[in-house]
């Protein structure tokens, strides 16, 4: 049987469980899980063909919240980063009763760029898949690159995203391609307008991939959620602005807890 890896640390008695994006895992959020420790009980997850959740193929994203949720706590705030966010928003459509609240990180409902709908281009996700069978880790280190462009530690925190992925067995390329084909072809915008419980949404205003234009849209779509901007921060502003991260989520437990 395939196990997914978990590590539960804090002693808050508020559950709070982090999923990572594409290509990397449960270390990457070192940078704020002291901060995190002190007011949560805080669950960390290598998603499925990640890190040392090993054994997996390419799961569909229905299959990846459900293999993740089954050693979940019985009830938590889920957050999710990038293709995390959308394993997580699927937990929260799927399973309201375990969710209390959702955050989604630098995510889109839809990354793929559509008509008048702002995203990443197709093709260009077909291209990273394309490249993947040819230069696997080089492939791999310029989707890093992409997600610090911008930001004034932009080098360094790319260095910190590589070391992290470095740090364990890199994930085999059926996976990371079943991770692509998720973000090319995933739609959850419609389905989320029907969601009943908390949901706050964090985005890096100088993040290439997910474009700040779709915040307004979002907004408007989803007028039960809240969203707000890290003004200069990128795809991961959770490792560039580590503090300021932090504090939309101790209001978040504060508004449960009242």
């Amino acid at each position: 049987m395939n196990d997914i890896w978990w590590q539960t640390t804090g002693e808050g008695n508020c559950h709070l469980v982090l999923l990572h994006g594409w290509g990397l895992n449960a270390q990457v959020w070192d940078c704020i899980a002291p901060e995190l420790n002190a007011h949560f009980t805080l669950h960390r997850v290598d998603l499925p063909g990640y890190g040392r959740s090993g054994g997996f193929g390419a799961l569909s994203l229905e299959d990846m919240a459900e293999k993740v949720l089954e050693s979940a706590p019985e009830r938590a705030i889920w957050l999710g980063w990038s293709l995390g966010g959308l394993v997580a928003s699927q937990v929260a459509l799927r399973h309201p009763q375990r969710v209390q609240a959702l955050v989604t990180v630098a995510s889109s409902p839809c990354f793929s760029a559509h008509g008048d709908w702002p995203g990443i281009k197709p093709e260009v996700l077909s291209g990273f898949q394309q490249q993947l069978s040819e230069d696997f880790q080089r492939t791999v280190e310029r989707f890093l690159a992409l997600q610090t462009l911008g930001t004034e530690s932009a080098r360094q925190d790319a260095r910190a995203l590589k070391q992290t992925v470095l740090s364990l067995p890199m994930p085999s390329s059926e996976v990371l391609n079943g991770g692509l084909e998720i973000l090319k072809t995933a739609d959850l915008r419609e389905p989320l307008a029907a969601l009943t419980v908390p949901f706050l949404r964090l985005y890096g205003r100088l993040d290439g991939l997910v474009p700040r234009r779709i915040i307004p849209q979002l907004d408007a779509l989803w007028p039960q959620s809240q969203s707000q901007v890290f003004d200069k921060a990128a795809h991961a502003p959770f490792i560039s602005h580590p503090l300021a991260f932090c504090a939309p989520l101790l209001a978040l437990k504060t508004q449960l807890q009242n």
